[in-house]
């Protein structure tokens, strides 16, 4: 759709201050069963005009409602009550959550047309894959996954509005401060359900440097001077987590973590539904959500692969949301980027292309890092690569099913296999951080069994008879490669490695023999 195209090509920074804006204006009600959509917009619009809404389920039934102007909220605000509620003390904290209810339902009509309820999860993998039975290539069905679980338009708007909600609290100590999300909540490569990881910006204190430089004298501010950056943060998170501990509405299970290499406050938000990780400022994490952002909006091809491939990752076991030695979604993630840029022609631009075409106002320089990338997607020139997808998802089944990775690391910079720097079974070069291994968590036996899974697969995907399996109404393509490759396949699977000739091929075998006996093992301690 044209406005699809249009939101596309806005830069990631006019995105993000569209949003941010939009929830500044956004509150959330919790509305009876019986909610009569009509009433209840006619009641609002008292206040201002409604500029859109949309109902969710989470413990109930949800409206999220966006006035036009921001001043509707404070005579919104005004008008509603406190609640009465004998048997607790409120904490009188007055939030954009509010709860709607009719004095005397029976009264009420029902509406006639059913509420539309925007779905805030994806469906689950065996209901993805009868509809992906259904369509009429790989490519398809690569897009039916996408569509599936993807971040929809609703989806944000809510989490754009937790971290909206977590600002006003902010706001209480720090007025210039904000509450930004990063990863996938805003890189594009966000899937239905996950985490919203978001982060306090203190954005002015370099700018008001500049300010006094001119005329004779100087003024700045007296302010409480720490040892450390990292005392501030931990400080700055302790008393913001208690806030929301002790008055935030909503706001539960909050963990403190602020011995981590980066201190977080971790909590619920029961009113979104959303389990969220609050930081402060971590400019290099956003440099890394705005390199995805655009990789993401270059080519619709990359989205589709990048969510396929995290998809059929997780059904094998091969990622697992617990931190571990497993491979993690953002080193898939730059994997796939690696494949694309590997392509002859390439599907997408190394990061010093991108970074030869910044502007003067793309340059940043983070703690010795060079983070510039140009950040207008009308300067970088479309491929000239019209593969398939189909063809796509085999190759890259394909090429780490044949990576050296005793020898070569990924490197975004270059879009090259260079040598390992060090000894970890798989190195991925942190795109920014380019002493730092963004999967050094990861051990050879799981490096193992993702090389043997990506073999699996190109091997399906080779030996596939799609028209007798559609005739048979038997599940193929991607389907195929979402079923997990259960224990009858383990002979074929044999007879298969013989064939790509490998001396790693005895290890891999041991390995997974080794994952079988572990996980049997697990099963019975259960």
């Amino acid at each position: 759709t044209d406005a699809e195209v249009s939101t596309r090509k806005k830069t990631f920074a006019e995105v993000q201050t569209e949003r941010l804006d939009q929830a500044e204006r956004t509150v959330l009600i919790k509305c009876p069963s019986k909610i009569n959509e009509k009433k209840l917009l006619q009641y609002l619009s008292s206040h201002g005009n409604v500029k859109s809404h949309f109902f969710f389920e989470n413990r109930g039934i949800n409206a999220l409602i966006e006035f036009s102007e921001k001043s509707s909220i404070a005579s919104l605000q005004d008008a509603v009550g406190i609640p009465s509620a004998p048997e607790h003390h409120v904490v009188p904290f007055k939030s954009r959550l509010f709860t709607f209810t009719l004095k005397n339902p029976g009264s009420q009509r029902i509406e006639e047309t059913p509420l539309h309820l925007s779905p805030q999860c994806h469906i689950p993998v065996k209901d993805l894959i009868e509809k992906l039975c259904l369509a009429d290539s790989i490519s398809s069905q690569m897009y039916i996954l996408l569509n599936e679980y993807q971040l929809t338009e609703e989806n944000i708007k809510l989490r754009f509005l937790a971290c909206s909600l977590v600002r006003d609290f902010a706001c209480a100590y720090f007025p210039d401060s904000t509450v930004k999300p990063f990863g996938s909540s805003v890189n594009t490569f966000g899937k239905l359900g996950s985490d919203v990881d978001m982060f306090l910006d203190f954005c002015d204190t370099g700018k008001q440097a500049t300010r006094m430089k001119k005329g004779p004298f100087e003024m700045e501010y007296q302010m409480k001077r720490l040892p450390s950056e990292r005392l501030a943060t931990q400080r700055i998170l302790s008393v913001i987590g208690d806030c929301l501990d002790n008055f935030g509405p909503g706001c539960v299970n909050v963990q403190k973590i602020l011995n981590a290499r980066c201190p977080l406050v971790k909590f619920s938000h029961q009113p979104t539904g959303f389990q969220c990780d609050l930081s402060v400022s971590n400019s290099i994490a956003i440099r890394s959500s705005e390199l995805l952002y655009i990789y993401g909006c270059l080519d619709p091809r990359v989205r589709a692969l990048v969510f396929t491939v995290r998809c059929w990752a997780r059904v094998h076991g091969l990622t697992n949301s617990a931190p571990g030695t497993w491979i993690t979604n953002f080193s898939l993630t730059i994997m796939v980027m690696f494949f694309l840029q590997r392509r002859s022609p390439p599907v997408i631009p190394t990061l010093d292309q991108l970074k030869e075409l910044a502007g003067e106002k793309d340059k940043h320089i983070i703690g010795g890092y060079d983070c510039s990338f140009v950040s207008d997607l009308r300067k970088i020139k479309p491929t000239k690569n019209t593969e398939t997808l189909d063809v796509l998802l085999g190759e890259f089944f394909e090429y780490f099913g044949n990576f050296d990775f005793r020898k070569n690391s990924i490197n975004l910079r270059k879009g090259k296999e260079v040598n390992k720097p060090e000894s970890s079974p798989l190195y991925i070069w942190n795109p920014f951080e380019q002493d730092l291994n963004i999967s050094k968590n990861v051990n050879q036996p799981q490096l193992e069994k993702f090389v043997a899974m990506a073999r699996e697969s190109a091997w399906i995907l080779q030996k596939e008879d799609k028209t007798q399996q559609i005739m048979d109404k038997e599940p193929w393509g991607l389907a195929t490669l979402l079923i997990p490759f259960g224990k009858s396949n383990s002979n074929k699977m044999k007879n298969r490695m013989k064939g790509i000739g490998s001396e790693t091929i005895r290890s891999l075998l041991d390995s997974l023999k080794l994952n079988n006996a572990n996980s049997q093992q697990k099963a019975v301690g259960k």
